[in-house]
């Protein structure tokens, strides 16, 4: 992995249309961003990647996807609307708000800003407060979810009348979550709109220790899946004292940032804490039969992934600059799993009407294939010379580039090039599948 700036990052997600600034034209909004093009075809790879591995090819896994918006209760009952919250500390000159952690020694030290004081440490929660209906009062009151989680508990019983699964079983969701950030920052790293790739997987109160090891070895091998050197990645069991309110263990994967080391991914053991208070606040027996005639609440492993950290930690990963014929080039050494643009198609010359029929027949010929396979996205450039062509298919981590020329009209050959190594190679048209499929 070449030593990487976050500048770099930010520069080239935006250049090339990956990740642009959230409502960029107004000035933008702190904490937003949106993805580009590129930016939702690696982030639909890396979802539907997850989804394959952990639900699809699975037989103790259930997906679904809950709303966003649920009852206000559901966040009592969880302990978010009590403890959700950060330390907050309010320069009392210039009313810049920061988290506690990113000031030393607060309240005494003093303000980045202005040099100013600081008042007394508050919890802020940080759950986006809305209303339902045409009033705006105390009853009316509902929040966006900050988790994906909640949705999961709550439907547990749904899932267990409908197809009555046997323990351990698990359900999984992907989906939005909203956290009203004190201060967001580091690109995609600390934001307000996320999306979080979520299981619960329920298991008898004394098997919780070897499923927990399980689903250890199960993120892992997710992370070297995607494209994430495990060199990079670190396990950090978090303490008592620093855990959330419905933890007993917890480990935080932790990757090598351009900011530091900072959590990718999180594995949590949430005992029964959340289907017993969910039991207790709604009055339903949420409670799970057992074979022999027992009723037990299960216990609960949660693995959690982030969408975009895990985006932002790949395109870290990824970032590479090198030599090429002589010339320097920056690429995106993407696992060609989950690289937005799988290959793109060239004809040698715009101008030569021929070379350009003939590359739209295999372009439309690979657009089709991908219906029937897991190949992907395929695109189309005829702009500028064919070296600028390879340079800006390297700049976006496309794993191939196939070009047309006056050879192909002969033989029906064509050239395959290779990303990461420059090598070029003749194949048939009808062998371009799996030459591909091949790197």
């Amino acid at each position: 992995m070449t030593d990487v700036t976050m500048e770099k990052i930010v520069s080239l997600c935006k250049r090339r249309g990956f990740i642009y600034p959230g409502s960029e034209i107004y000035g933008g909004l702190s904490g937003t961003w949106d993805y580009g093009p590129l930016g939702v075809e690696l982030k639909n790879n890396i979802k539907s990647l997850w989804w394959k591995m952990f639900v699809q090819e699975r037989e103790d896994m259930y997906g679904m996807d809950a709303a966003i918006l649920m009852h206000p209760k559901v966040w009592e009952a969880s302990g978010h609307v009590v403890g959700f919250s950060d330390p907050l500390v309010e320069c009392t000159k210039c009313k810049r708000r920061y988290r506690m952690d990113q000031v030393v020694s607060p309240p005494a030290g003093g303000c980045p800003e202005c040099g100013g004081s600081f008042g007394e440490v508050r919890q802020f929660n940080m759950m986006f407060k809305t209303h339902i209906g045409a009033a705006e009062d105390e009853a009316s009151i509902s929040y966006l979810r900050p988790e994906t989680a909640g949705g999961i508990f709550v439907n547990f019983k749904n899932v267990v009348d409908s197809f009555h699964p046997k323990l351990p079983f698990g359900i999984a969701q992907i989906g939005k979550a909203f956290r009203n950030e004190i201060a967001p920052r580091d690109f995609l790293f600390r934001v307000r709109e996320m999306e979080q790739m979520e299981i619960e997987y329920f298991v008898r109160s004394e098997e919780w220790e070897k499923s927990f090891e399980d689903w250890r070895a199960e993120c892992t091998r997710f992370i070297e899946m995607v494209g994430i050197p495990r060199a990079s990645v670190h396990e950090l069991e978090v303490p008592d004292g620093e855990r959330a309110h419905y933890s007993r263990r917890t480990i935080d994967f932790e990757f090598d940032f351009p900011f530091g080391r900072k959590e990718l991914l999180g594995l949590a053991y949430r005992t029964d804490f959340d289907l017993s208070a969910h039991a207790k606040a709604s009055g339903v027996d949420i409670s799970y039969l057992e074979e022999g005639g027992e009723r037990i609440v299960p216990h609960v492993i949660e693995p959690s992934f982030g969408v975009d950290r895990t985006i932002l930690a790949l395109l870290v990963s990824a970032y590479t600059e090198d030599e090429l014929g002589g010339e320097p080039r920056t690429y995106l050494k993407f696992n060609p799993a989950v690289a937005p643009v799988k290959a793109a198609v060239f004809p040698l010359l715009k101008n030569k009407p021929e070379l350009v029929k003939k590359a739209r027949e295999v372009y439309e010929l690979l657009k089709l294939e991908t219906r029937n396979s897991n190949l992907g996205a395929i695109a189309w450039d005829d702009n500028g010379n064919i070296g600028k062509r390879y340079r800006r298919q390297d700049e976006i981590g496309t794993p191939s580039c196939i070009t047309i020329d006056f050879q192909t009209l002969e033989d029906n050959t064509v050239t395959v090039r290779d990303r990461d190594t420059g090598e070029q190679e003749r194949f048939l048209v009808k062998e371009i599948l799996s030459a591909i499929h091949g790197q």
